[in-house]
């Protein structure tokens, strides 16, 4: 069925489309947005600088599985049934994936890199990647550049969707551990007046609630994020650290478009460039993701093609949910009926917005701290983001919501849940979260508060 508006292209008009993805890299970390003195990232640059980027797009959910299912399905992660990593093979049938659906529209498509995918990979029936060259996720970056060029390298008669899937900045979940670095090391940081400045929001918010505080406690205990006593200095030297992998990612990234350069397909390809989720870097003392706080919610959304205009687009974006119907549009192909976004087609080819949306909801599951007082916090939660203020709800907690004003309060310090100068503002969200999980029949509906 084809969404009212779309119609069919034939193969010679059809685009080539290169998705590259990283993992953990939040949507502020790139030297165009930061500077050049402490992170040099061109590549990342030069994609913005010739780009269309969304300055706010989020996440379906702030963690590796559960966002990447929504993007390669343009479904929920209450859907899925995926809001942790640990996470089973879903119905291919139910859950058709961007692979299934292009390769079924007349596209040959690829997929190279880190997987962390509820697909079996070795299945190409049930993801619809036919060429699926290396099985390996940590530890790949540097093969995932020539196994790419492989690819654009294949003679063909039909376009092509390939996926370009890097682990770094991932490593830096391992950095804190002094594990090796599975995608190579990258030497001691110099002393801590040498590193990036700390993040002008690094303590913890004004009238922060209990849950928070607890799982901040729950999953610092744990051997996954070893910060719980990290100093000013350390958390410096966090951000050196995170900085030098985004530039190997970076690199790589770099080789992916030389070949894509060199191949002469580069004026009828689509390029995507995204992350599935970011990462704190000490703001409000966490690190990682899973949170959400901008750092971690918040990614990269970056088209571009041949002849576009560059700029900047604040329409409100749910990658996980926008992503598909996006480039079903691109590339002529129906939308499956249960695709639950919109497609930015229009805001990416000439700036013109569909209807402003009024808000974005992502979702999370905590689950990887450790026991506090004899008992394990495992709190899921929903975060709801309109055009001002970002407000979310825990199903644990003596206190559960939060409230940020993101127009006046960016960094999310106070916490205005409590405040009775913005009860109607509260009042809104919870109305438009409980509109939202209604719509989408998600069974968090009985922990909402109307």
């Amino acid at each position: 069925m084809l969404i009212s508006g779309y119609g069919l292209i034939n193969a010679q008009q059809k685009p080539n489309i290169l998705i590259i993805m990283t993992d953990e890299l939040s949507t502020e970390s790139m030297s165009c947005n930061l500077g050049s003195q402490y992170l040099k990232t061109p590549n990342l640059d030069d994609l913005t600088r010739h780009g269309v980027s969304f300055t706010r797009a989020y996440c379906a959910n702030p963690l590796c599985i559960p966002s990447r299912s929504s993007l390669f399905t343009g479904r929920y992660p209450h859907e899925t049934g995926i809001q942790t990593n640990e996470a089973k093979l879903i119905d291919p049938i139910e859950f058709p994936t961007l692979g299934t659906i292009f390769k079924n529209g007349g596209y040959e498509t690829g997929y190279v890199g880190k997987w962390h995918l509820p697909y079996d990979r070795n299945l190409p029936e049930s993801h619809g990647f036919s060429y699926l060259p290396n099985k390996k996720g940590n530890g790949a970056d540097s093969l995932s550049p020539g196994l790419a060029a492989k690819f654009l390298e294949m003679k063909r008669q039909h376009p092509f969707l390939l996926v370009v899937s890097f682990m770094n900045p991932h490593n830096i979940c391992q950095w804190p551990r002094g594990e090796k670095l599975p995608d190579g090391e990258i030497g001691n940081p110099p002393a801590a007046e040498l590193c990036p400045p700390l993040r002008p929001n690094s303590m913890p918010s004004k009238n922060e609630t209990d849950i928070m505080q607890l799982m901040r406690t729950s999953m610092q205990s744990s051997d996954a994020f070893p910060v719980g006593d990290f100093t000013d200095d350390k958390w410096r030297q966090y951000i050196w650290a995170y900085y030098r992998l985004i530039e190997k990612v970076d690199g790589e990234i770099g080789k992916v478009l030389k070949s894509l350069h060199e191949s002469g397909l580069e004026k009828n390809t689509l390029i995507v460039f995204m992350s599935d989720h970011g990462d704190c870097q000490g703001a409000h003392r966490w690190n990682q993701k899973t949170v959400f706080y901008e750092e971690a919610s918040k990614v990269p959304f970056i088209f571009n093609y041949n002849g576009l205009k560059s700029r900047k687009s604040d329409f409100l974006v749910q990658t996980g949910i926008d992503l598909l119907p996006t480039l079903c549009e691109f590339a002529g192909i129906p939308v499956p009926d249960k695709s639950r976004g919109v497609s930015l087609k229009k805001i990416i080819s000439d700036g013109s917005a569909p209807k402003e949306r009024e808000y974005v909801v992502v979702s999370d599951h905590l689950i990887q701290g450790v026991a506090v007082d004899g008992k394990k916090p495992e709190p899921e939660g929903r975060m709801l983001r309109n055009k001002r203020f970002k407000y979310w709800i825990y199903n644990e907690g003596l206190q559960r919501e939060t409230l940020y004003d993101i127009q006046n309060d960016p960094g999310e310090m106070v916490n205005l849940a409590g405040d009775p100068k913005f009860i109607d503002e509260l009042k809104k969200c919870r109305g438009q979260l409980s509109e939202w999980a209604l719509r989408y029949n998600d069974p968090y509906q009985k922990y909402l508060i109307n």
